[in-house]
């Protein structure tokens, strides 16, 4: 099982790194954000500084990888699937959970090696975070991933059409985005907006994030979104795993 699942990872990092420019492109987008949307956060904040609009704004990056890096993901296997290469693998020996469970671990492995260089951005911006709160922020990530990922490759296997899975994904991705606070912290919106938001999970990721980068590990959001998004990404890695079953036979 084990053996299968590295195989099956190694050959999707080979795949995405194979040309670099995707990934390049993936990494360059959040530090562009970083650089260019963070200072108008200056103003928001209590004391006026670039510090504090980075630590409102930094882990909002940071989940915006986690989340719409990996629902994209599924694209890929869509082509695969018109291909015939997922058949081919489930008809193999290969333990078949792992031909979905291989792209979600690159996706983790990819959303790790954005989420550093944006904390370096971010730390060379004048961000200082202590190393147990930077820690639980990666993990968190990995979580919101993980969901993200799982959810993708599940919608892949259902839809099977690029277009079909593109109007879905857009259909709620600005609404999420907007009603979790990643751009603007949802405590500035309209209060039925506040109201709203509290039934959107990446709203808790992205305050749990904050709580985390202003050293408020107390902050009751952080074990909140842990909970959410363990119970989220067990459910949508089950359903892929299923849905791959059935498209297999």
């Amino acid at each position: 099982m084990i053996r299968h699942l590295s195989l099956f990872t190694g050959y999707e990092l080979k795949k995405s790194f194979s040309n670099p420019v995707w990934p390049l492109f993936g990494i360059i987008q959040p530090v562009l954000y970083l650089l260019m949307f963070a200072p108008l956060l200056k103003s928001m904040t209590r004391g006026g500084s670039t510090v504090e609009a980075l630590q409102l704004f930094t882990p909002a990056a940071m989940m915006m990888i986690a989340v719409f890096g990996s629902l994209f993901s599924g694209f890929g296997l869509i082509g695969e699937l018109r291909n015939g290469s997922v058949e081919r693998y489930a008809v193999s020996p290969a333990w078949r959970p792992a031909i979905v469970l291989g792209r979600v671990t690159r996706d983790m492995v990819t959303l790790v090696v954005q989420a550093i260089l944006v904390v370096v951005v971010a730390w060379l911006m004048g961000l200082r975070i202590g190393i147990a709160a930077l820690l639980l922020m990666l993990l968190l990530m990995a979580a919101t991933g993980l969901f993200a990922s799982s959810l993708s490759q599940g919608l892949a296997l259902a839809v099977r059409d690029e277009n079909g899975m593109s109007q879905t994904l857009n259909l709620f991705m600005l609404p999420v985005m907007l009603l979790a606070g990643l751009f603007i912290p949802i405590a500035f919106a309209p209060h039925w907006m506040q109201v709203v938001a509290k039934i959107n999970p990446l709203y808790y990721a992205v305050e749990a994030g904050r709580a985390l980068f202003t050293g408020n590990l107390s902050a009751v959001e952080i074990p909140i979104a842990f909970a959410l998004f363990i119970v989220l990404a067990a459910i949508t890695t089950a359903w892929s795993v299923r849905s791959l079953r059935r498209v297999a036979g």
